[in-house]
């Protein structure tokens, strides 16, 4: 039997481990912190009995990643859990604007602008088991569904400002720039409307839920397959160079980014390789804060209580703003703060009556600049009286992030910039192929990029067993 390991066990390397055992091998995965997970873990960061998210909460892509979805990840204890509405961005006035999950509705809800959205998402989601197959896949292949990919294309590659002139509406306008704004991109730079579609026409294909119990559900049920396929995993086992396992013949495949990758591989990368290594670019980080809650958040607008995802940021115009300045390196003075309120639809995360919830927004990389007070009064804008609610609070700044898992490299949950060059080469030519002999990358520097979705290390673990 052949043998394979992985470093990382999150939920790219899980991923890649089981597609290796699935395929015969005997898999070995190294995970440096205590527990699996990577960035999507779940602990309790506040109080006793209270289970937040440490990374990623909101699972869009995971609930429609193609890889998770062949997989009896139920089997295993995956359950998803949905909100009303996917999502809702609270308005100055005191209503809200939501994300609904049918497109019937979305048009109502949207009124003047419905029939534009309509026509801008329903391709996408009406076909979206060929559209992710696609949307997932390496940049450099033919698409499966070729003219529907290059309708996408031809709307992903603009600025979301500019594609926003295509509603008459402010609440169209807000909703459309709080999807792109998951970029991490100006809203004038080109892709940044790529994110939004995806996240949009996931919405109405298959919801924004999240995983009962918290995400590290999700880990802990790609960990159960594997070991029901044979395959092991060694927490509290930091790899520091590959000569410290014994891989033999077999394929090495890192949940690594680039910087992680130079430490480990060192002098086995081929000179090219290793300088685009450090050639890659990281995005800008996240400052996060996860909050113990002896209530439900007092949202003005009642439709925040539908959803279990809450943008904060006012009109297009603000959230513009807000990512125009972390484009040039600055800080935001009213940043767009993204909120998850999970123990609305999932009661088992905090003791009965209590609640938990998350709240982040966008920083540049390595920022030490503390944003807790510009996030709490965006809270109190749409939500009066939150501070009262507010039993205990845990600070995520980029540099704890980075330290609690060192792929988040100066808290750029991303895996690394979203710019043209790297949304091709991601992270170099050959994208999981180091150029050395049984060495791959499968992390979130990889295509298809960021997300709890697996297809990383699906892609990445396909290579590797081509070139066997």
């Amino acid at each position: 039997m052949r043998h394979a390991s992985v470093i990382g066990a999150g939920p790219n390397g899980l991923a890649a481990a089981v597609v290796l055992a699935r395929a015969g091998l005997k898999v070995q995965v190294f995970e440096a912190e205590a527990q699996v997970g990577g960035a999507a873990r779940t602990m309790e960061l506040t109080l006793p009995g209270f289970r937040h998210d440490f990374g990623s909460a909101i699972h869009p892509m995971g609930a429609g990643s193609p890889f998770f979805s062949s997989l009896p990840l139920a089997d295993h204890g995956l359950q998803w859990v949905h909100g009303t509405a996917p999502l809702a961005h609270p308005l100055e006035d005191g209503t809200a604007v939501t994300l609904e999950h049918s497109l019937r509705d979305q048009a109502t809800e949207l009124g003047e602008d419905g029939r534009e959205w309509r026509e801008m998402m329903e391709p996408l989601a009406a076909n979206w088991r060929d559209f992710v197959v696609d949307a997932l896949g390496p940049p450099m292949r033919l698409p499966r569904r070729p003219v529907m990919m290059a309708r996408f294309g031809r709307l992903a590659i603009q600025p979301a400002r500019t594609l926003a002139k295509r509603f008459r509406g402010e609440r169209a306008r807000a909703l459309w720039a709080g999807l792109a704004g998951h970029s991490f991109l100006s809203l004038d730079a080109g892709l940044s409307s790529a994110t939004g579609l995806v996240l949009g026409a996931a919405a109405h294909a298959v919801g924004w839920p999240v995983a009962r119990g918290g995400s590290q559900a999700i880990a802990d049920a790609l960990m159960s397959l594997l070991a029901q396929l044979g395959g092991t995993v060694e927490t509290g086992r930091k790899v520091g160079s590959l000569d410290q396992i014994e891989a033999g013949d077999g394929p090495v495949l890192c949940d690594l980014t680039p910087r992680q990758l130079l430490g480990v591989a060192g002098e086995r990368l081929q000179k090219t390789y290793r300088k685009a290594m450090e050639d890659f670019r990281y995005g800008p980080g996240a400052f996060k804060i996860d909050y113990a809650l002896s209530e439900p958040i007092p949202w003005r607008a009642r439709e925040c209580s539908r959803s279990l995802t809450v943008h904060l940021g006012g009109t297009l115009e603000e959230i513009a703003r807000s990512e125009d300045a972390l484009s040039r390196g600055q800080i935001a003075e009213q940043p767009f703060v993204l909120v998850a309120q999970p123990t609305l639809f999932d009661r088992t995360r905090a003791p009965e009556g209590k609640h938990v919830a998350w709240a982040y927004c966008h920083v540049p990389n390595g920022s030490r600049v503390d944003m807790t007070s510009r996030i709490e009064a965006q809270l109190e804008r749409f939500a009066p009286g939150f501070r009262d609610c507010v039993l205990a609070r845990q600070v995520l700044a980029p540099e704890k992030l980075e330290a609690m898992d060192a792929n988040l490299v100066g808290g750029d949950v991303n895996g690394g910039e979203l710019s043209m060059r790297q949304f091709l080469l991601r992270p170099a030519l050959g994208n999981y192929y180091t150029g050395t002999k049984n060495l791959y990358v499968c992390s979130a520097s990889t295509p298809p990029g960021g997300g709890v979705h697996g297809m990383c290390g699906y892609h990445a673990a396909q290579m590797a067993l081509r070139r066997m």
